[in-house]
């Protein structure tokens, strides 16, 4: 089984993107973010057509979040991320698809810092870190998959002294990460290649593509069970190079039977 993530960044401007990627890599299971797309917009036709069934949370201009699958229909256990009411940004989704329950997530950004976003950020990861110890304690395979937009370690971006002060790189973001890692969620890629660059991202400005200036940003987190099935991980790089590309690289994993 391949589960993928995929910030599409604008899910209709970077369709043909998105087509050819799922063409060519074939993953059974992919978590989209940032679709920028209403819900009557989605392009759920055309990705039928390449055979894939969609569930989704879309929103106008901003956010949005959605999971596929390859032959097989999603069935949606949350739209939401719990705790907060309120919230009505589209940030997360949440659906079963072959025997794994699987999320689809958009933490935000909360540039600029300090500041109302970055508060909202760290709220927002207080909530799916609650979330996730619920669904660790439920005993079912789990994959936490998305654009945290976090960088958890210096060693995830390509030079940590250009971003000091960032929300990407704040010490209490990357400390809401490590917390879910110790509740035992595991990176899958980090897992496969514990060492060197494995970015996921990079910004449009200032060639930081070509110079390979990127950060990783984008992560899968595995229950403990679905971890002992870990066989792959890897990063899509060459989808980042293409025309109209987004800013991001698909990851993705391969799990045992």
């Amino acid at each position: 089984m391949k589960i993928a993530t995929f910030n599409v960044n604008n899910v209709n401007r970077r369709l043909p993107n998105l087509l050819a990627w799922l063409g060519s890599a074939r993953p059974d299971v992919v978590c989209l973010q940032e679709l920028k797309a209403e819900d009557r917009a989605f392009p759920e036709a055309a990705l039928r057509a390449a055979g894939y069934e969609a569930v989704w949370a879309g929103q106008k201009t901003w956010n949005g979040v959605a999971i596929l699958a390859r032959g097989a229909r999603p069935v949606v256990t949350r739209r939401r991320l719990p705790g907060d009411p309120s919230d009505l940004q589209a940030r997360y989704i949440e659906a079963a698809v072959e025997g794994v329950l699987v999320a689809s997530l958009y933490l935000p950004n909360g540039n600029p810092n300090p500041g109302p976003k970055f508060d909202y950020k760290l709220a927002w990861v207080d909530r799916l870190v609650a979330h996730a110890a619920n669904l660790k304690a439920a005993s079912v395979p789990v994959v936490l998959a998305g654009d945290y937009n976090v960088a958890p370690t210096e060693a995830d971006i390509y030079q940590p002294n250009h971003w000091a002060g960032d929300a990407l790189v704040d010490p209490q973001a990357r400390a809401a990460f490590a917390r879910l890692l110790d509740q035992g969620w595991v990176d899958a890629l980090r897992a496969v290649q514990p060492q060197g660059p494995l970015w996921t991202f990079w910004a449009y400005i200032r060639r930081r593509w070509p110079n390979d200036k990127g950060l990783r940003l984008d992560h899968l987190l595995l229950s403990p069970d679905l971890a002992a099935r870990l066989r792959d991980a890897g990063v899509d790089r060459s989808a980042r190079g293409e025309d109209n590309a987004s800013d991001h690289a698909p990851a993705w994993i391969e799990l045992r039977p």
